[in-house]
């Protein structure tokens, strides 16, 4: 059975919480709920995990490549700051998915620059906790088109 590694950064532990006009109401555990149900419809496992802190992430990454199939990510803050994230996902040679819940690029503007979307397959940003549904649809579509 095939698995993804969805990983989250830095303060996505306070959704429902901090500004819900940007991140919407969902907390972590819905988004986890929502992966997991998308994920049992295709037949696929996965493992759900969030930090703040990058060196754990880099982590998690790094041992994916002998547990998981594919990753989708959610840096947060990382997004815009993380050569260490990027180089990790570079070395981990898996299909990578990047999800934001908001659309970056109707944001800030140094939210528009992403080190993760050199590395990743696809971006899915703007479409709130529905994005992790998404990235899950695609990396699962990526693992058929491997088998045929």
């Amino acid at each position: 059975m095939s698995s993804i590694l969805i990983v989250n950064g830095p303060n996505l532990n306070l959704l429902g919480e901090r500004q819900p006009e940007i991140y919407g109401s969902d907390r972590l555990s819905d988004i986890e709920t929502l992966a997991r149900q998308r994920a049992r419809g295709h037949g696929l496992e996965i493992e759900f995990m969030q930090s703040n802190h990058e060196g754990k992430l880099v982590d998690a990454i790094q041992a994916a490549t002998a547990r998981h199939d594919g990753i989708v990510i959610n840096p947060a803050a990382y997004t815009h700051t993380s050569v260490a994230l990027v180089d990790a996902l570079s070395a981990a040679k898996l299909p990578v998915i990047e999800v934001h819940l908001s659309n970056i690029y109707r944001r800030e503007p140094f939210r528009a620059h992403s080190y993760i979307s050199k590395v990743a397959q696809g971006v899915i940003c703007g479409l709130g906790i529905t994005g992790y549904a998404l990235a899950i649809d695609a990396l699962a579509e990526i693992f058929r088109a491997r088998m045929s």
